[in-house]
């Protein structure tokens, strides 16, 4: 079985995060880059798969050369290959136009079976790209999965949203997209991070990868941020000491701010 993994690097949730005062797009070279915690659970959902089906499990990354610093840690959780899509004119791309080149980098490899992704990423938080790659593949999408069963023709997954759980199946080959429900993704070993350094990572230009530059790109980009500025500081609350009207005083506070 031939897994694909769609993952990217996105900045440390832990550091300061901003927009770039040149195009307002996310400055990403202002804080720690890290493989998205959604997309170490996608790997280790497709690690689990080959290790019961047996086949190989694929990496596709779409982003700058620094990138390649998320792509090595799937490949030292397990993952055999990468592919990294690298190109300056992807500056700025919206999630249709990512799906898009995505489905494009996947349609470049033989025979795949199954591609799962996480729901959706720490820093856009669109939750489409999964579903809008699965339209750009003619693929069935199993979304939202908090579980995954797997075999050699068909895959079926517990999709669960706020309406509810379903259980939902299709034929493969499929594409799941998994919630953080999903599992507890494994930590790469040493052997696993040493292994990592020589396993192939195929860089792919958009000329490589049979991409239009108009196709992509902030200038090609269905919706752009205008204008940005910093939330502004917080500031203090109203403090009510109660004296014996307290409740009447929070009351004709939350009154004032049409609370009730």
């Amino acid at each position: 079985m031939n897994i694909v993994v769609l993952v990217k690097q996105v900045p440390d949730t832990w550091s300061e995060r901003k927009l770039s005062d040149a195009d307002h797009t996310l400055d990403r070279a202002s804080a720690d880059a890290v493989l998205d915690e959604i997309n170490e659970r996608a790997v280790e959902e497709a690690l689990l798969a080959k290790e019961a089906q047996g086949g190989e499990v694929t990496v596709v990354c779409m982003g700058p050369e620094r990138a390649n610093e998320a792509i090595r840690k799937a490949l030292s959780m397990g993952a055999d290959s990468a592919v990294h899509l690298s190109d300056e004119a992807l500056h700025g791309s919206d999630a249709v136009q990512t799906a898009r080149a995505l489905a494009k980098v996947v349609g470049t490899l033989e025979s795949v079976d199954l591609v799962i992704a996480g729901n959706e990423s720490t820093d856009g938080r669109a939750g489409a790209v999964p579903a809008m790659v699965a339209e750009a593949l003619g693929l069935p999408q199993l979304t939202y999965a908090r579980s995954v069963s797997v075999d050699e023709q068909s895959v079926s997954i517990e999709r669960e949203t706020d309406a509810g759980v379903a259980t939902v199946e299709a034929s493969l080959p499929a594409l799941v997209s998994v919630t953080e429900k999903i599992n507890e993704p494994r930590y790469p070993s040493f052997k696993g991070i040493m292994a990592a350094k020589k396993k192939p990572v195929s860089v792919l230009s958009l000329a490589d990868a049979g991409i239009e530059a108009g196709e992509v790109g902030l200038a090609n980009a269905a919706s752009q941020v205008v204008s940005s500025a910093p939330a502004p500081p917080k500031e203090a609350g109203q403090r009510v000491t109660d004296e014996g009207e307290g409740g009447v005083q929070i009351v004709e506070f939350l009154t004032g701010q049409k609370l009730v």
